[in-house]
């Protein structure tokens, strides 16, 4: 550890629990990777890998006087001084460390959580028991579905996630779609809707959108969804690629707008003008952009400084996509639907939301996904893919993959390494001496922030592969796939119990009984201000 890092301030686990409690803005970070990030957390601790810190922190933290604490300690290595320290080169002005770490926060009695999302799922269940939104089990679904009934089956995943595994005769509809476009899949009040998601929050805010938005037909959640439906010993289908009607009627948008516009009022959501938006950038605020429509549209054309994320996924997701608790929040869409249904949600949730006016299309100017804001690239040593096979003929090379590890799974350079970024040191106590080390990545991209790393830890040579795997594979060079050379465990990845379908049925029910005690959890932490309407 270097002087710098010894010498960062530090804030005790109280100050961060009395700055939730106050609502002021802070950001809690944990470095670890993500799956000893999953196994325990603070409730509104937001997971900042040290491996990828550099790519994704000015996208996650735009402001570069927000106030952030860093904790995290993997293998028994402290990580949050470097990370503080790197946090501090990337412009950061207001970094400290989380004083004695996590072991600290549970000691004063702080509540700890599992999981992903956390505060999106336990607010789901408190909105299951504040409403009591309407559910069906799978067996009650299935009987539908045999008997040909009037029933419409709405899968409130992202598209890939539905694609993977879906309810029989089940259409894709994400999440902050559903009040749009449910009457032109049920224009019928009299027909049935079920809502499902792989296990239980994105079905049940679905269901209570619907509700909330006045939507005339019977709507209920499938009760655990497709973690239910297996448990119940159903099957599931594959590669559906079922979607609504791309264009809605003006009646039903109108009848929708209406619906959403209510409840977001309800909810306490703000309305502003796109030419007011400046206003909103005061001195110590952090204001988050989003456009909440699909990817495709987005892409089609947005407003300028607004992201892509999907109003479904943002509600779900909502600690990664802005991890400045007490940040403010606009919401940007072109019908008037989407935004207000997603407001509605993060401000119950505790978030100062804004909805844009509406903007006639010429407004929303900017084309295509923005380039991510990140710092520029490492100056590094390269080597073409060409030379590299040369190398590789010749021995004593060692190439080290510090791609993601479903991504080295799937395909890498025959004979290479995968390691996590952050833990190069126990990597190289499994990888064999070499005189030369090569680092890749699927773009390179990553192993460029490795390679200075690496260096400061051996005096052999190290190059980065120009390109990484993909220029690899895009010149024919041969690859492989499986976990054929792990140099440290693979826990980039939280392993979701609901995720794929070979899931234990153990694990499944244990990750619904762990949603059921959410609530209680929530009781005892304290910080999290929900507030159901």
């Amino acid at each position: 550890m270097t002087e710098a890092e010894q010498r960062m301030p530090t804030t005790t686990s109280l100050a961060v629990r009395q700055a939730l409690l106050d609502r002021t803005e802070i950001a809690l970070i944990d470095v670890r990777e993500e799956d000893p990030f999953a196994q325990e957390h603070p409730l509104w601790a937001a997971n900042f890998p040290l491996s990828k810190l550099e790519l994704e922190a000015w996208t996650r933290l735009p402001r570069r006087d927000t106030r952030i604490v860093v904790y995290g300690t993997q293998g028994g290595t402290d990580l949050a001084p470097l990370a503080a320290a790197r946090l501090r080169a990337l412009g950061y002005t207001d970094v400290s460390v989380l004083e004695g770490g996590l072991a600290a926060w549970i000691a004063a009695g702080g509540e700890v959580f599992r999981d992903v999302n956390v505060p999106s799922k336990s607010f789901g269940e408190l909105v299951e028991a504040k409403r009591h939104t309407p559910s069906l089990s799978a067996q009650e679904v299935q009987a539908l579905i045999d008997r040909k009934a009037d029933v419409v089956i709405v899968d409130a995943r992202r598209f890939d996630e539905y694609r993977t595994m879906n309810i029989p005769t089940s259409t894709s509809v994400p999440g902050a779609e559903l009040v749009l476009r449910i009457r032109e899949l049920a224009p019928d009040p009299q027909t049935q809707v079920v809502v499902n998601c792989a296990g239980r929050t994105r079905s049940i805010i679905g269901t209570q959108s619907l509700i909330n938005a006045g939507i005339p037909n019977p709507v209920a959640a499938l009760r655990n969804g497709t973690i239910g439906w297996t448990l119940a010993g159903q099957t599931l289908s594959h590669g559906a690629s079922r979607r609504p009607p791309a264009e809605v009627d003006p009646a039903h948008r109108a009848r929708a707008r209406e619906g959403a516009r209510a409840i977001a009022e309800r909810a306490g959501v703000r309305r502003i003008a796109l030419d007011a938006l400046a206003a909103l950038d005061e001195p110590g605020r952090t204001v988050y952009r989003f456009d909440v429509r699909t990817p495709e549209e987005y892409a089609d054309g947005h407003l300028p400084g607004f992201a892509s994320a999907p109003g479904g996924q943002l509600v779900q997701e909502t600690d990664h996509q802005a991890p400045v608790r007490g940040a403010r929040i606009v919401l940007a869409d072109d019908d008037g639907v989407r935004a207000d249904m997603s407001a509605s949600w993060l401000a119950q949730m505790g978030w100062e939301v804004y909805v844009v006016e509406p903007v006639a299309d010429a407004r929303r100017s900017e084309r295509g996904t923005p380039a991510p804001h990140r710092p520029p690239s490492p100056e590094v040593t390269t080597v073409a893919p060409a030379t590299l096979a040369g190398w590789l003929r010749e021995g004593d090379v060692a190439v080290i993959d510090v791609t993601a590890s479903a991504s080295y799974v799937k395909r890498h350079i025959p004979g290479a390494w995968f390691a996590i970024r952050a833990q190069l040191e126990q990597a190289l106590r499994v990888i064999p001496p070499a005189r030369r080390y090569v680092l890749t990545c699927a773009s390179s991209l990553l192993a460029r922030f490795a390679a200075a790393d690496l260096q400061r830890l051996t005096s052999a040579e190290v190059v980065v592969l120009e390109g990484g795997t993909n220029a690899w594979a895009d010149a024919g060079y041969p690859v492989e796939e499986g976990e054929t050379r792990l140099a440290v465990p693979r826990t980039d990845r939280y392993r979701r119990p609901y995720e794929g379908t070979d899931n234990a049925a153990a694990a499944m029910q244990a990750y619904l009984d762990w949603e059921f005690g959410l609530i209680a959890q929530l009781d005892r932490d304290g910080t999290h201000f929900f507030e159901v309407v």
